[in-house]
């Protein structure tokens, strides 16, 4: 796959031959656990399918192509991506972390990692000469999310990325809410590219995966091998549901951006609401960072109800209509969630609170709807 193909060829293409026995145009769904072998060891490159499958390797590789990467690995879940990134590390190294984050990886830096020896900081990181300060001899990596769940915050990659580099350490960027067709971090230097597949990538909610992208032979050595051994790896059926996702990834995206705009523009006018939090405003922290790494600003949105009161939240969100009360984001249908009570429900109150996730702060994943019925839904539910 020619390296200077724009975007949306690569989305279609990339990865994807016709199937070289019947000549279908779609990957087939390579539904096998294992692989006949005329003599012992010899094989077509495929021996078991936890190791590699046809289907999942076709994915890999066109997701690797979506952000510039050399190498591609897909996972059951984007928390298990997360924990394949952990066992690079041994006990007692640390890693630096923003202090917004995914309620999911909080939890599973300090109720399982922390009990294996490794050290976390949560930290804020609008600038990297504050992270520099927390680096030691034992830090080995630096994780970030740009923009940050939930309160969109936006890290300087390219900044972060000189300062690990400085350092010998490993950077890994979180790039779920951007996804690659808005940021591509290793681009910008990051060594490792992490995604939650379930959100923008798949985009129909009926899919749960995850997937790291790389350019480092050595490492991705040591992450394939981490993911054949621990073996959480996604099927067949799955891979196929997101190579057809990811199709349409670049037309869903920017009626995801167009749609956010509006309503991001329409609740920062209301009445009701108190702050407000997406990177496409000239206010928000980090704007012109965020000008500078994305293309677009995307359509996840925060804001938070003046009062601050946690039923004003609960019943803003159980009015919802359109907008439908769920976890997760990034399909086409758009998603409201609670973080306090949800996403973000394993992070202890002070913690959270220190980060704007407050009791009346509502998170909206924009979907791909009309957005005139998305701003009555919201109307309606605010009234």
């Amino acid at each position: 796959m020619n390296k200077e193909m724009k975007f949306a060829t690569k989305a279609i293409h990339a990865g994807v031959e016709p199937d070289a026995a019947t000549g279908a145009i779609m990957t087939p769904i390579y539904q096998t656990s294992t692989y006949a072998q005329p003599t012992p060891g010899e094989h077509k490159g495929y021996e078991y399918s936890r190791t590699q499958n046809p289907t999942r390797h076709a994915l890999e590789k066109n997701l690797a192509a979506l952000e510039n990467g050399k190498h591609g690995l897909a996972f059951a879940s984007g928390l298990a991506s997360i924990d394949a990134c952990m066992r690079l590390l041994n006990p007692g190294e640390e890693v630096i972390s923003t202090n917004d984050l995914y309620g999911g990886t909080y939890r599973l830096y300090t109720k399982v990692h922390e009990n294996y020896g490794l050290n976390f900081h949560f930290i804020g990181m609008d600038t990297p000469q504050h992270a520099e300060q927390y680096i030691t001899e034992k830090t080995k990596m630096i994780w970030i999310e740009t923009p940050t769940n939930p309160t969109m915050n936006i890290i300087d990659i390219k900044g972060f990325a000189e300062l690990a580099k400085r350092h010998n350490i490993l950077l890994v960027v979180d790039n779920t809410f951007a996804s690659p067709y808005l940021q591509n971090p290793l681009d910008l230097g990051a060594d490792i590219v992490m995604h939650s597949v379930t959100k923008y990538i798949g985009g129909h909610s009926d899919v749960v995966m995850g997937f790291l992208a790389l350019n480092d032979d050595a490492l991705q050595e040591r992450l394939a091998f981490i993911q054949n051994s621990v073996g959480a790896v996604p099927g067949p059926m799955d891979s196929f549901l997101v190579l057809r996702g990811i199709k349409t990834l670049h037309l869903r995206i920017q009626r995801h951006c167009e749609n956010g705009a509006v309503v991001a523009k329409w609740l920062k006018a209301h009445p009701k609401v108190d702050r407000m939090y997406w990177p496409g405003f000239e206010d928000h922290p980090n704007h012109e960072v965020a000008k500078e790494q994305m293309r677009d600003f995307g359509g996840m949105i925060s804001f938070s109800l003046k009062g601050d009161k946690l039923e004003d939240a609960y019943r803003v969100v159980s009015k919802m209509e359109v907008f439908t009360l769920a976890e997760s984001l990034g399909g086409v249908e758009s998603l409201a969630g609670h973080p306090a009570s949800m996403t973000h429900a394993a992070i202890p109150k002070e913690e959270r609170e220190k980060t704007g996730v407050t009791d009346s702060l509502i998170r909206l994943s924009v979907g791909v709807e009309d957005v005139d019925d998305l701003i009555a839904d919201l109307e309606q539910a605010l009234s």
